[in-house]
């Protein structure tokens, strides 16, 4: 079975500069992706400000139930709470969203952080999806992956297809190999290397082969720092890339990632390592 994945850091729903409501243009744009799930970041639950600010153009509800289409089931995590209102993360979905738990990964006091667990019924298949947004520290960052990944040990069975997708703040790459390692996840953009540096070529003659990178999503204008992820157990890819560009930009400062995957049966255990990849799966759209 095919299914579209979106994972995007949706700044709150407002620009980047003068918190000018994005919302309605943010939604107009995911619902033009035709996703089957999208993993959100920085969702506005509330906030009576902004609301009250602009009334003609903030919604009434949660920006989850505003940015879910009518046949789409929605899931939020409440992360950040302050006196005006609220922000976390959430899950659109096009399918039934059977159980939904957020998990507070918190480090210190300035930082709120969570891992929202949604169960789907994907058909007969029940699927593990987890929407992500680490901190901004390294060492918050190294122990809320530890975090996740007992999260996810502890409540998905070994063999569970799962999505794990958000906003992981790992400019340095520096994470990536304990996930795939306890996990047995890869990423979308795994498959894409086109690394040909002499550190590249060293990789390759000592066996290793090169170094495996996600891709760089923001600022999303020009992206140049890899902080968006979509971890997959279970999927193969069919084609993956980064929407960006000025029209992007206009929306948030995180660009898009859109990728096509095929979810797996038990009689497709071989081909766990095949890959089906769209060329030029970095281009904008």
């Amino acid at each position: 079975m095919k299914l579209r994945i979106v994972t995007y850091n949706i700044h709150k729903g407002v620009s980047t500069l003068g918190a000018r409501p994005r919302i309605h243009a943010i939604k107009q744009a995911l619902t033009g992706l035709s996703a089957d799930l999208v993993f959100l970041q920085e969702v506005q639950g509330r906030h009576d400000l902004l609301a009250l600010r602009h009334s003609a153009n903030w919604p009434h509800q949660g920006q989850h139930e505003f940015l879910a289409d009518d046949h789409q089931h929605s899931a939020y995590g409440m992360n950040a709470v302050y006196d005006h209102g609220h922000h976390g993360n959430a899950l659109l979905s096009s399918f039934p969203i059977t159980s939904a738990r957020n998990h507070d990964v918190s480090d210190h006091a300035f930082e709120s952080r969570g891992i929202l667990h949604c169960v789907l019924q994907i058909e007969k298949t029940k699927v593990h999806c987890y929407v992500v947004h680490l901190g901004l520290f390294a060492g918050s960052r190294l122990r809320q992956m530890q975090a996740l990944i007992d999260a996810v040990i502890s409540t998905a069975p070994p063999e569970a297809p799962l999505l794990i997708a958000g906003d992981f703040n790992d400019w340095t790459n520096a994470l990536s190999d304990s996930l795939r390692k306890r996990l047995n996840v890869t990423e979308v953009f795994d498959h894409q290397i086109t690394a040909r540096s002499f550190g590249a070529y060293l990789r390759r003659l000592s066996g290793r082969g090169p170094r495996k990178a996600p891709a760089r999503t923001f600022p999303a204008a020009m992206p140049v720092l890899q902080l968006d992820r979509i971890y997959m157990r279970g999927f193969t890819v069919e084609a993956a890339k980064v929407l960006h560009g000025a029209s992007w930009a206009r929306l948030s400062d995180h660009a898009p990632i859109i990728a096509d995957l095929r979810l797996l049966t038990p009689a497709d255990d071989s081909d766990l390592a095949t890959y089906d990849v769209a060329e030029n799966s970095h281009a904008s759209n």
